[in-house]
């Protein structure tokens, strides 16, 4: 069998190791078009900010290094023109020497990945203006700082690229301006959860143009970039807008697409042609938590999807069962991380959607370096499912956000997460660690032992004294802030308080992270009143709000210290 792959990367490279794993006498041929078969694609912001320092680092593998361990006949600046499906033959250019010949093919697989999307009105030939994909882009990037020593860059795209790149250009010690299209930046997370990264990124220095659309570039001698509200000069301008699937020679040769002009593929990774399998950010996949058909360019996917078509190339019958779109990222001193869908989307479906928020610290608070987090997860109303999970914050992100994705994938329903039996120690975790207590939030919420309010839900709280708006921390933190009619009642002096709470209303009560407020209402129900805890606290109000920094530092009840 003569099988060949188009394009490296993840979902080829990965591909054909795993053939030569289970077919010793196969013949594998793969076709790069770049000079790089299989490199950190992931890592190339960090060798621009420097943490990573040797070029090599970014290459997994050579084409030598392939050929001795796999016998694999990787031939890089070789691009695929088109294919002959009826021959089963595809036509190979060598971008060195120019010559173009044929390359027949028992099984051909297609990895060609996403391309940069550049707007009509970026499509310039200036050597100051920059897209991030591949190592020859990094290295381009890496040399123009280092050889002109830039200022000022402007960013278009606010997305993991445009973020990660702001990050590693300021690491550089260049000014950074970064323009976003929507109101938010990390469009996987809900506006209010990213309010914390927008915060984060002007405490960083990052000059932040929300809700701004990218026009045109100036290059004539100066350069700028021009958007609907004004004009950003520049030394250095990275495009980071988007990507879209390389479908070119899929839809020349006549295969079946999906949407945004994607590749079509079954549970098997095959497209239309019993013969032409395909994998990575060029094709369509569906999304895990609700069966639509999405597009998710992520390198772990990528991996999954190259191992599955191996596997059926082989004959070894394999499935991919979607993506959950997992995801983590760094920006400066936050970790943002999101797995299934969002509120927003959640929304968009029509889903009956519920959700709680809490801050909880990463480990035991007692010892030394505890630092907080917002956690925010979705599920279903009645039927407790978990449909997704955002968390923004300092150490412990990571760790939480791939336990809620493997619940999501065992099907664990919300208030289930109360049951896992998870590893702690006080250098780790807490007792009760935040996924346990999200478990313990969602089942009060379904059995009706607490009634939540939420940031979108305060404004239109009345304040003619109809409802009771109690804010139950120490007056030492009301004083530092609070939200507008809500009077000060610490939940410790609740109880022999009682008659300073008009009966017959509603009461609707906050405190710093929603603990103290549980607390209150627990109290308040008990005792006939009709009352509803602030989800988040105060700490998540004011962040949405005023878009404040996050204090990492913070006592299990949300007293910051």
């Amino acid at each position: 069998m003569k099988v060949v792959i188009i394009g490296g990367v993840a979902g080829g490279a990965t591909a054909a190791a795993r053939i030569r794993r289970l077919d010793e006498r196969a013949e594998i041929v793969m076709l790069e078009r770049t000079g790089y078969v299989s490199y950190a694609n992931c890592g190339l912001p960090y060798y621009i900010g420097g943490e990573i320092e040797d070029e090599e680092e970014l290459t997994l593998q050579t084409p030598q290094s392939f050929w001795a361990r796999y016998r694999v006949d990787v031939r890089v600046h070789s691009e695929a023109l088109s294919i002959d499906r009826a021959a089963k033959a595809v036509t190979v250019k060598d971008l060195k020497t120019g010559r173009t010949y044929a390359e027949s093919y028992d099984r051909l697989l297609l990895s060609p990945g996403a391309r940069s999307l550049v707007p009509q009105a970026a499509q310039t030939g200036d050597g100051r203006v920059f897209t991030l994909r591949t190592v020859e882009d990094t290295l381009a990037i890496s040399d123009f700082i280092r050889l002109n020593a830039p200022q000022r860059a402007v960013i278009v795209g606010g997305g993991f690229i445009g973020l990660e790149m702001a990050e590693n250009l300021v690491r550089r010690g260049v000014k950074v301006v970064l323009i976003q299209r929507g109101k938010q930046v990390l469009p996987p997370l809900d506006a209010d959860m990213a309010s914390f990264l927008h915060a984060e990124l002007v405490r960083s220095g990052v000059e932040l143009r929300l809700g701004e659309s990218f026009s045109s570039l100036e290059t004539d001698k100066v350069l700028a970039v021009c958007t609907d509200r004004g004009m950003y000069r520049a030394d250095l301008v990275i495009l980071a807008v988007g990507v879209a699937p390389e479908s070119d020679l899929a839809r020349e040769a006549g295969l079946a697409l999906g949407q945004k002009g994607s590749i079509a593929v079954d549970a098997h990774m095959r497209t239309s042609d019993e013969n032409i399998y395909a994998v990575g950010d060029a094709v369509e996949v569906r999304q895990f938590v609700t069966g639509e058909r999405a597009l998710i360019a992520l390198a772990g996917p990528a991996n999954k999807q190259g191992r599955i078509a191996a596997d059926n190339i082989c004959g070894i019958a394999s499935e991919y069962r979607g993506s959950q779109g997992s995801s983590v990222l760094r920006v400066f001193s936050l970790t943002a991380a999101s797995t299934g869908i969002n509120e927003k989307t959640a929304r968009s479906l029509g889903l009956d959607c519920d959700k709680v928020v809490l801050s909880p610290v990463g480990h035991a608070s007692y010892y030394p370096g505890a630092q907080v987090m917002t956690m925010k997860v979705l599920f279903e109303r009645g039927s407790g499912r978990l449909l997704g999970a955002q968390i923004v914050g300092g150490e412990g992100v990571d760790k939480r956000i791939d336990v809620l994705a493997t619940a999501i994938r065992a099907r664990v329903s919300a208030p289930a997460l109360k049951d896992l039996d998870l590893a702690y120690a006080p250098p780790y975790s807490s007792a009760k660690d935040p996924v346990n207590m999200a478990g313990f939030m969602i089942e009060n919420v379904m059995v009706g032992r607490v009634k939540q309010f939420h940031f979108e839900d305060v404004a239109s709280l009345p304040l003619d004294g109809s409802v009771t708006l109690l804010d139950a921390r120490t007056p030492r933190e009301y004083a530092r802030g609070h939200a507008e009619g809500f009077v000060n009642l610490p939940v410790d002096e609740l109880r022999d308080r009682l008659a300073d709470v008009p009966a017959g209303k509603p009461v609707y009560v906050m405190c710093q992270s929603g603990l103290r407020s549980y607390l209150a209402c627990r109290i308040l129900m008990q005792n006939g009143f009709d009352c509803y805890n602030f989800s988040g606290g105060y700490r998540f109000y004011d962040a949405v709000r005023r878009g404040s920094s996050q204090n990492l530092s913070a006592y299990p009840c949300g007293m910051e210290k």
